[in-house]
């Protein structure tokens, strides 16, 4: 059996700011209209489940973004957000700029 995976593609939108991130996530993961949008409410979504049905019918969550606004250096934000995928079960692929 093979595990199945929800990728969600950023690559090209503009993303400035974690807000950025969240408006970008939120459709194609199916988050609430109540989601906290923070860390500590992504974390919950990716690792515990039970809030979005729709990553919660797949074993692996891939998010892929360019390496650009808010995935540039060392941006603060940026490193708090990749500090939450486990690598495994839910992975943030930075991509070189196209």
């Amino acid at each position: 059996m093979t595990d199945s995976e929800l990728v969600i593609d950023l690559r090209g939108q503009p993303i400035e700011t974690l807000e950025d991130f969240w408006d970008a996530v939120a459709g194609p993961c199916g988050l609430p209209v109540w989601f906290g949008r923070n860390l500590d409410a992504w974390a919950d979504t990716i690792d515990t489940r039970g809030i979005s049905d729709v990553i919660d019918r797949h074993d692996v969550l891939t998010v892929h973004v360019e390496q650009r606004g808010l995935f540039t250096g060392q941006h603060p934000d940026a490193l708090s957000l990749a500090d939450v995928f486990d690598g495994q079960r839910n992975r943030l692929v930075i991509h070189p700029p196209a």
